[in-house]
């Protein structure tokens, strides 16, 4: 940052290098999508624009896709950050697939759950349903396990294994 001092000029990218430890950090999941991202992007969750001071920090960065990525811009702490969510905050439902709210937000946190669900279009846009789509069609063809299907699309396996209880 000594180097670059000029808040109006874009911070160098060195974190793309360590991409791959980041997405190992996160076993490869989007942080948003919570589903298998073979290629996403390094994402800062308070963004370079308004935290400068952040942009090297390990600690804001999150793995995801690249498309979420650039749903969220500069909203920063406006959407929720996945590592604030409580267990069984959002499911999916079947067959649709959507991702919803659950009761476990708490009440204070909903409208924050709400934005994110809509600004980062992950209940039902066509692309993250296609995504849910094809796991679950592998899971029911029989070429995924459902251990396998908790490792690539964890929430659809939970939606999988409360379903069949």
């Amino acid at each position: 940052m000594a180097k670059n001092p000029d808040p109006k000029k874009r911070t160098p990218d060195y974190w793309s290098s360590f991409k791959s430890y980041l997405a190992d950090g996160f076993n490869n999941l989007c942080a948003y999508s919570v589903m298998y991202e073979p290629v996403g992007t390094v994402e800062h969750y308070l963004s370079r624009e308004n935290y400068r001071h952040l942009a090297y920090e390990w600690s804001n960065l999150r793995f995801a896709s690249a498309w979420i990525n650039s749903s969220k811009g500069t909203l920063d702490d406006q959407v929720l950050d996945p590592f604030d969510l409580g267990e069984d905050w959002f499911e999916i439902l079947l067959p649709s697939l959507q991702l919803v709210l659950t009761d476990k937000v708490p009440a204070q946190q909903r409208q924050k759950a709400e934005f994110t669900l809509e600004r980062l279009r992950l209940r039902d846009d066509e692309r993250v349903l296609r995504q849910r789509q094809q796991w679950y069609q592998l899971y029911l063809d029989g070429d995924l396990t459902l251990q396998g299907l908790e490792k690539k699309a964890p929430l659809i396996a939970r939606t999988i294994k409360k379903t069949t209880l």
